[in-house]
């Protein structure tokens, strides 16, 4: 699936992060956890990404 959405011009792994991204500015890290099959440690990097502060 992910060559023929390649083939179209559709980044599949630009859209996961972006997507995960989402996920991870709206839930809590052990609920994104779950919800992604992901461990605990890797969705609070997300989470903590999520809502960096860019006015620095």
């Amino acid at each position: 699936m992910t060559q023929k959405l390649n083939r179209h011009g559709i980044p599949v792994r630009t859209a996961h992060n972006a997507a995960l991204a989402a996920l991870a500015a709206d839930l809590p890290s052990p609920i994104l956890a779950d919800v992604t099959g992901t461990r605990r440690h890797i969705a609070l990097r997300w989470v903590a990404y999520a809502r960096c502060d860019w006015a620095e």
